[in-house]
């Protein structure tokens, strides 16, 4: 057990220092593959022994249950803001504020850093450990979002710091990169959500959020740059603070001390091109040095990968800071400079629809090129209908835009006093664009979606999903072949798989005979499958592998399901109004009743789930009984699924009155609540083992 205890130890730092390398300093030293294989083995060797779980444990991170209402806390100490303007001459007139209130003539040296555009956060920790996490709320009281807060990798959930202080609180930003900002936001749009407006408003709804698995699921970052209450430790200064900061395991900005100015720019932007992290504050030793890091900043923002607004300037000494002091609800001693906003005008020359990889139909704005923010424009998205009628928005219109969160291009309004006579509304088509199926609304969505799952627009997607392990598991035919072999024009649909030969694949850049004939054996093995697997390839949204498995069962053959309606779709288990209509328009789909039958001809055969798919069945011991899994278990949750399908059961996702059981391990949740409340019973692993044996 020692042993053990030591090695668990062991993979825990090095997760922690791995993760201080990724997500703090942008320089990861091993590869997602080798990191994702340590992180395997932590969490395999802790389910096995949950007595070495340790609240601390990189595995922790993870989002847990929702919570009902986050906890209100005071601040020890109040987080105040800053008064600010959009001018930096203004830095001069604070300074000589400054000045005037310390009765002095001398230069002040400042501390100057970027202004983040982020939710601002307070880190409590107590001898090392991190204990609360707290919004500024209303400066005095913020609400303790620990469990979201938990989730960013960025944080340490632990000070790098032998004897750490018995209290240390740190102040910072939780911000959005600029470049996951815009993959969120694709992501929203493919699943039919409103997309984000900004990065700051991406970050701060998802801390916001009651269940930490939604931060869990955001790619948020943290910035530490001020802090709060410290117990048995002092600093001389902000720098000195920051550079603790950067010890004690916190991101920061980084301090260029005493740069000058040119050099300083040119070092930062050669930084950045080698995407590398610059040190980005600077010590000033005057205002007039604080102005020049204002417009050099400013040169310099729309290189960054996060948000900036502006700069803070601060007294840099904090004897300094003391003796000014604070007025109303700011420091006498810090103030902010923003930047003006950016925007341009220019004309809408036409708006086309674009196909996203889950069927989303996207306008977009083609424009006459503008410059805004050092970037040329072409485009922007109109995300949706409602938008383009919000916004009444033509084409031939004059428009201003702007770069929202200062990557994505937005049209902002409409100079309806430029407005040529010519122009109408504009309605997107109710058909794709790239295979001229119908699109549909899905109830509670906002865009209309192409449902023919081998559309041309995502095909590629299509046939990752439909060759994966789950699915027709052709394991020799992975993501970067199936992009060559689309692109070359060898394959545009699923059936195209099977009609692959030698010459097409030996032609291909580094395909030798034995990778070809190992792929064409993959191949060939996966021509027999089982229904429930057919079924689940066919990427039908809404349709995992738990509902084709229902499918398989309630219908038995796919001519059965392709001819099935509304009403007996929602007899099955697994399968509700929402998934029933996707069903429903994937089915009525020509070009995927074509796909089905040409897939038969190819000799694509299934496996019907009353005879053959029993091979696999180990007993029908649990059959008709229904499960849901929740909490950590002795085996992995995949593994506890394959066993009780295996003796004929049913795994669900969500707790109802048609549960038969709940099977609960270690800090069990919300499921287990709504067992309780509805009267489910709840068993342990024991109980199944127990329920499989005695099961006549």
């Amino acid at each position: 057990m020692i042993d053990l205890q030591k090695k668990v130890q062991e993979l825990r730092e090095l997760i922690r220092k791995h993760d201080h390398q990724y997500y703090v300093l942008d320089q990861p030293i091993i590869s997602d593959r080798e990191y994702d294989l340590l992180f395997a083995e932590l969490v395999e060797i802790e389910n096995a022994n949950p007595s070495l779980i340790v609240p601390d444990s990189p595995t922790q991170r993870v989002g847990g249950s929702p919570a009902e209402a986050f906890a209100k806390i005071d601040h020890r100490t109040p987080m105040l803001s800053l008064s600010n303007s959009y001018s930096p001459e203004d830095i001069l007139a604070f300074d000589e504020r400054v000045r005037k209130f310390l009765h002095t003539e001398g230069e002040i040296e400042y501390f100057c850093e970027p202004k983040f555009d982020g939710l601002a956060i307070e880190l409590i920790y107590e001898d090392g450990l991190l204990v609360k996490a707290l919004t500024r709320g209303d400066g005095t009281t913020g609400e303790d979002v620990l469990s979201n807060v938990l989730t960013i990798r960025s944080i340490p959930q632990k000070l790098n710091i032998k004897v750490p202080p018995a209290l240390f609180e740190v102040r910072g930003e939780i911000l959005m990169f600029k470049g996951d900002f815009q993959k969120l936001n694709e992501d929203q749009q493919e699943e039919g959500e409103v997309p984000f407006a900004n990065p700051r408003n991406a970050a701060a709804g998802s801390i916001r959020q009651l269940d930490p698995r939604i931060a869990a699921a955001r790619p948020l970052r943290f910035f530490a740059y001020a802090s709060g209450s410290i117990e048995g430790m002092n600093f001389e200064s902000q720098a000195e603070m920051e550079k603790c900061f950067e010890q004690f395991g916190l991101p920061t900005i980084g301090i260029s001390i005493n740069a000058k100015e040119e050099s300083f720019f040119n070092t930062t932007t050669s930084h950045l091109k080698e995407n590398r992290r610059p040190p980005l504050a600077r010590i000033c030793q005057n205002a007039a040095e604080a102005v020049q890091y204002y417009h050099d900043i400013e040169k310099l923002r729309h290189l960054l990968p996060f948000d900036i607004d502006g700069i803070v300037v601060k007294a840099n000494l904090f004897s300094v800071q003391m003796e000014l002091g604070f007025v109303a609800r700011s420091p006498r001693w810090a103030t902010a400079a923003k930047f003006q906003p950016e925007q341009a005008e220019t004309v809408i020359k036409d708006i086309v629809i674009q196909v996203g990889r889950t069927g989303a139909l996207t306008p977009v704005a083609l424009m006459e090129p503008i410059r805004v923010g050092g970037v040329t424009i072409t485009n922007a998205t109109l995300h949706n209908q409602d938008e383009i009628d919000r916004k009444g928005i033509r084409v031939g219109d004059h428009v201003i835009v702007q770069r929202a969160g200062d990557v994505i291009p937005e049209v902002v309004r409409v100079v309806e006093e430029k407005r040529p006579s010519s122009t109408s509304a504009f309605i997107i088509p109710k058909e794709c664009p790239s295979c001229h199926e119908p699109a549909i609304k899905p109830e509670g969505e906002a865009v209309l979606r192409c449902m023919n799952p081998i559309c041309p627009a995502k095909i590629k997607e299509a046939i990752k999903h439909f060759v994966s392990r789950k699915a027709m598991n052709v394991e020799k035919l992975g993501d970067r072949l199936i992009e060559t072999l689309v692109d070359h024009q060898l394959i545009s649909s699923f059936s195209d798989i099977y009609r692959l030969d030698h010459s097409d694949l030996i032609a291909l850049e580094r395909q030798g005979e034995k990778s070809v004939s190992n792929l064409l054996k993959s191949i060939e093995k996966s021509r027999k499958t089982t229904l429930a697997r057919l079924i689940y390839a066919l990427g039908i949204r809404f349709v995992g592998e738990a509902t084709a498995k229902a499918l398989a069962r309630s219908f038995g053959s796919i001519n059965a399901l392709m001819a099935t309606d509304y009403e007996r779709l929602l007899l099955i288990d697994d399968v509700g109004p929402k998934v029933a209509a996707s069903l429903l328009s994937a089915i009525h789909s020509e070009a995927l009743k074509k796909e089905i039958t040409e897939l038969k001809e190819l000799g694509v055969e299934y496996s019907s789930p009353t005879n053959s798919e029993k091979s696999y069945l180990k007993s029908d011991r649990l059959i008709g009984l229904k499960f849901v899994i929740t909490g950590t278990l002795p085996v992995s949750r995949d593994e506890a699924k394959d066993l009780i399908e295996s003796h004929n059961g049913i795994v669900a996702t969500s707790v109802s009155k048609k549960t038969n059981y709940v099977l609960a391990g270690d800090e069990a949740g919300s499921k287990l609540e709504k067992a309780t409340q509805l009267g489910v019973p709840v068993i342990d692993w024991a109980d199944l083992q127990k329920l499989i044996s005695s099961a006549q």
